[in-house]
């Protein structure tokens, strides 16, 4: 038995983002042209225009663009905005594929999976974590030891996670190249620095903006922003004084690898 079923977005009752429109924003990004990529998927240039101008209009910003004049007569750009979209609903529909995995066999199955193992992986792939930093990337690489796996978690394209865990961790996991993974970190277990630090033991080193700090009565909570992710560390008032930390500055929250914990 399979599981199937699509993911959509709507906007003001809208249906704002599909499958079919994230594959003609791919064939627009790489060839750069609306009409090729209308083409590509056997529809009309109307029908491709007008699925591009509902998700501009809904959008808060546009997701295509077209440029006119030049060299080249112009032609048709997805925006860093259309980029992100794409990426995001690449990384929905790979969460529902896993999901939906977890239901696929026999119907004679069904009645032992309310109280099986399936259904404990559901409720895993649902439960809610105390860990402050919750970072979603793919693994990108893995490094096995006697012991002991070094795993390469790809958050973005400016940001890598380096976590240990264990061989057996790592089987249990099923963890390979490609997989999904979150890397969980306590906000306790960050050492924050002002100034980039150099010769350091720990694998990871995150260095942004200080965007909030929370003061309390003995520790504080620091929330340090890298391009689209927010990171949280919490120190004692005297470490934040003697730092003198302040919103705006630029701080950097290193952590060990054996500190990161990975979740599928």
């Amino acid at each position: 038995m399979q599981v199937q079923g699509r993911i959509w977005i709507k906007e003001q009752e809208k249906n704002f983002l599909g499958h079919g429109k994230i594959e003609l924003l791919e064939r627009i990004a790489k060839s750069g042209s609306i009409s090729k990529a209308a083409k590509e998927m056997h529809m009309s240039y109307k029908a491709a225009w007008d699925s591009i101008d509902l998700m501009n209009k809904v959008s808060s910003k546009p997701l295509v663009i077209r440029t006119t004049g030049g060299k080249g007569g112009g032609n048709t750009q997805v925006t860093p905005k259309g980029m992100e979209a794409i990426r995001i609903f690449r990384q929905m529909e790979k969460i529902q594929e896993e999901l939906f995995a977890l239901f696929e066999g026999d119907l004679a199955l069904w009645d032992s999976m309310l109280d099986g193992s399936k259904l404990t992986n559901l409720r895993r792939l649902m439960m809610k974590t105390s860990a402050r930093n919750q970072l979603f990337g793919e693994v990108i690489e893995i490094k096995k030891g006697a012991v002991n796996a070094e795993v390469i978690l790809k958050i973005n394209n400016n940001l890598e996670i380096t976590s240990i865990i264990t061989l057996e961790s790592l089987k249990e996991l099923n963890l390979k190249v490609g997989s999904s993974a979150y890397a969980l970190i306590k906000s306790n277990w960050m050492i924050v620095f002002k100034e980039e630090p150099k010769g350091i033991s720990m694998r990871n080193c995150i260095g942004g903006k200080i965007t909030e700090i929370k003061d309390g009565a003995v520790n504080c909570e620091i929330i340090i922003q890298k391009d689209s992710t927010k990171l949280c560390a919490i120190i004692t008032e005297d470490s934040k004084q003697d730092l003198a930390l302040k919103v705006g500055q630029k701080a950097w929250f290193c952590f060990k690898a054996n500190h990161v914990i990975l979740g599928i």
